[in-house]
């Protein structure tokens, strides 16, 4: 008959001792890392370059305000001492909002500007904004002239000021202590 022999087990040849024995893959390497890792490799540096450029640009951007400041007082030292006056005054309060926020200097005017301009400048400089050099010239920028015991010493004294005032540096502690003043007070816990 055309059927399927069926083989005694006795005679059938023992086929799982055919077989090769049971040997586990070798462990997989470190190198090449798995897709995940090289996307999180590449995000990480991605987050690295951001920051530097961030930092350079940052760094970048208040050396070309302070240069373009400078450059501007330079080009003010030509004109009249109105004009000297006027345009210091200016720049000084431009440069001001700039470094320190308009809620800051903005609403600043008369002898709470000066004194700004004696607490965030150099303290050598300090004596100059709170005395008669500070009023003088915001009497000369707002039309009321250059005060006849100022004279020449005064617009040198307002550029020198304004000069040393623009080239400042707060000590870190000076910087952390005004970022502290600019945040809003926390709020009372009821």
């Amino acid at each position: 008959m055309g059927g399927v022999n069926p083989v005694s087990p006795a005679a059938a040849p023992d086929w799982l001792a055919a077989l090769a024995p049971d040997r586990a893959p070798p462990p997989p390497g470190w190198w090449p890392p798995a897709p995940g890792w090289w996307i999180l490799i590449g995000l990480v540096a991605a987050a690295l370059v951001g920051t530097a450029i961030w930092f350079w640009w940052r760094r970048r951007s208040g050396r070309s305000l302070r240069g373009a400041a400078l450059r501007e007082l330079r080009r003010l030292e030509g004109g009249s001492d109105a004009e000297l006056a006027a345009g210091v005054e200016h720049l000084l309060r431009r440069y001001a909002i700039a470094r320190h926020g308009r809620s800051a200097v903005a609403g600043l005017s008369g002898a709470v500007w000066l004194e700004f301009l004696a607490r965030e400048g150099p303290p050598e400089q300090a004596v100059l904004w709170r005395g008669d050099g500070g009023r003088a010239l915001l009497q000369a920028a707002y039309g009321g002239g250059v005060s006849e015991h100022m004279g020449g010493s005064g617009r040198a004294s307002w550029i020198t000021a304004a000069r040393a005032f623009v080239n400042w540096k707060p000590p870190r502690a000076k910087r952390q202590d005004r970022q502290e003043r600019q945040q809003p007070p926390p709020e009372p816990s009821r």
